[in-house]
């Protein structure tokens, strides 16, 4: 009896649901195959997880490939993270593919085996210029810039005592100084267009609100974001369910509402005045300061090139980002055909210095997709001096590629303002696998720089990666794209001197004195 009025409620209810499909005009699909039309949008709904988990191979994903996420998620938790077998990828047919060709003799190596794989930076951060304080970062790896409001405020803490355990730096991003990022690592301060926590009330930038962020935090740095990767020339976008009453104090802005950034600065409007800004900033708060943009025309390098070679004045740092890099939230067409890819933008960047022998005055930081050893190698050979991941440091701490940054739906608490989506994440759990992934990168680093034969991934040149292109042509790096001689390869006293520091340890100890 119980049974009969079950299986009568269920035919009642499919009925009125058909009778709801045929006589609704939204979907042309349910009106015609009413009931049934339902299976598509289900499976429409859990697609992109079936195809993640079942459907794709190893090496064939984006943005990561399983292999690639199977790394950093064994690396950060101190798991084995060999493969074994052989490669997963088509190394006889594939295109595009670099390969590193190791040396057979070497001269002296730093200790591949040390667990906090210390690698300092080639070159001094604002050294060049005379900053009042300049230094040498201790990692040239670092986390990059994404803002709270993007991310959980466990997220970030997370992230941020992370950095302390690993000893690297951490970007604010353009969303202001938040109180998760006071938790022991040292920052980078990224100003956007919005001047988010160094404003006035009128959104213009405040340089007195700026010194008070700098003088009250660990801040040994500035990066004044242009653009970035994914949506270059668009500002930043924070959509209004992420916008909390928190996230509104800190920012100054209204609860509840799409937060759109201008797409252009209002402290400077071309390069004359941007490196008046620049110096300005570097005057009054001692530290170094530097840009961050995504390449596309080449004027602005050219001038700021031409400008910097007078000697006058000049960024001490330049991060340049790749088209792939990642994004919270931004229009199709910008993630995926505005601006170029890491390798070609960095290498045309790097060349206009490179014309005008100015790469031994400033930093390069690359990022976009930067995170993983192969990638990374390949910057370090183009001419990057440090990198900055993203993702792939989400990754370390829990997040599954679900891509759903954008909604506010982040499963894993990440992504996401959701308190109960947040609460997933743990920070004193998460925070040592984001160290460990840290300085598992940096490690992976040291032993392919000492399979090539030199001491520090800044000394991989342009002559030691060659591109393949299918199985019967192979081009250096350096020729591919069109690297004149000595291009991508530290000055020789600076060469010297990181050699020097990475294979001497004046205290005995196996760490060198920076």
């Amino acid at each position: 009896m119980h049974a009969r009025k079950i299986g009568a409620a269920a035919a009642t209810a499919v009925a009125l649901l058909a009778a709801r499909d045929l006589l609704q005009k939204r979907h042309a699909l349910l009106r015609n195959f009413p009931v049934v039309g339902h299976a598509r949008y289900l499976l429409e709904t859990i697609g992109p997880e079936l195809r993640q988990y079942i459907v794709t191979s190893n090496d064939e994903e984006r943005p990561f490939s399983r292999d690639q996420r199977t790394w950093i998620y064994s690396s950060a938790k101190e798991e084995n993270s060999y493969f074994g077998f052989g490669t997963d990828v088509d190394v006889e047919h594939v295109q595009g593919h670099a390969y590193l060709k190791q040396r057979t003799f070497a001269g002296a190596l730093p200790d591949a085996h040390d667990p906090q794989a210390p690698l300092p930076s080639a070159k001094v951060l604002g050294g060049p210029r005379g900053r009042a304080k300049a230094f040498r970062p201790a990692s040239v790896v670092n986390i990059s810039a994404m803002s709270f409001g993007s991310l959980s405020g466990a997220a970030i803490t997370a992230l941020n005592k992370g950095a302390a355990l690993a000893g690297t730096m951490h970007n604010t991003g353009e969303g202001g100084l938040s109180p998760y990022h006071r938790n022991g690592g040292d920052l980078v301060l990224q100003l956007g267009t919005a001047y988010f926590g160094c404003r006035n009330e009128d959104g213009s930038f405040s340089l007195d609100r700026l010194k008070d962020v700098v003088a009250g935090a660990p801040v040994k740095a500035i990066e004044i974001k242009l653009s970035q990767g994914a949506k270059p020339g668009l500002g930043g976008m924070l959509p209004g369910a992420k916008v909390t009453p928190e996230i509104a104090a800190i920012r100054g802005i209204p609860v509840g509402k799409d937060c759109a950034s201008p797409s252009r600065h209002s402290a400077f409007g071309d390069v004359d005045s941007m490196l008046d800004f620049v110096e300005l900033l570097a005057t009054e708060t001692g530290v170094p300061v530097g840009i961050k943009s995504a390449v596309g025309e080449m004027g602005f390098w050219q001038e700021l090139a031409t400008q910097m070679a007078r000697g006058d004045r000049g960024v001490d740092f330049v991060t340049v980002d790749g088209g792939e890099g990642g994004t919270g939230a931004a229009p199709l067409i910008f993630t995926d055909s505005v601006s170029l890819p890491f390798r070609m933008g960095f290498s045309r960047v790097y060349g206009t210095f490179a014309e005008l022998g100015l790469t031994d005055d400033l930093t390069f930081i690359g990022s976009g997709k930067l995170g993983l050893p192969e990638n990374a190698a390949v910057a370090f050979a183009l001419g990057a001096d440090m990198v900055n991941v993203a993702r792939e440091a989400m990754l370390s701490i829990g997040c599954i590629q679900a891509q759903k940054c954008h909604t506010d739906k982040c499963p894993t608490g990440i992504a996401t303002q959701n308190p109960w989506l947040a609460r997933g994440v743990d920070p004193a759990s998460k925070s040592t696998r984001a160290a460990v992934y840290l300085r598992a990168l940096r490690k992976e680093l040291i032993k392919v720089s000492g399979a090539l034969g030199v001491a520090h991934p800044a000394l991989i040149t342009p002559d030691d990666i060659e591109i393949m292109n299918g199985d019967y042509e192979a081009r250096t790096l350096g020729g591919v794209y069109g690297y004149k001689d000595g291009w991508g390869r530290l000055g020789p006293h600076l060469a010297d001197r990181i050699t020097a520091l990475l294979t001497s340890a004046p205290d005995g100890t196996g760490t060198p004195a920076l």
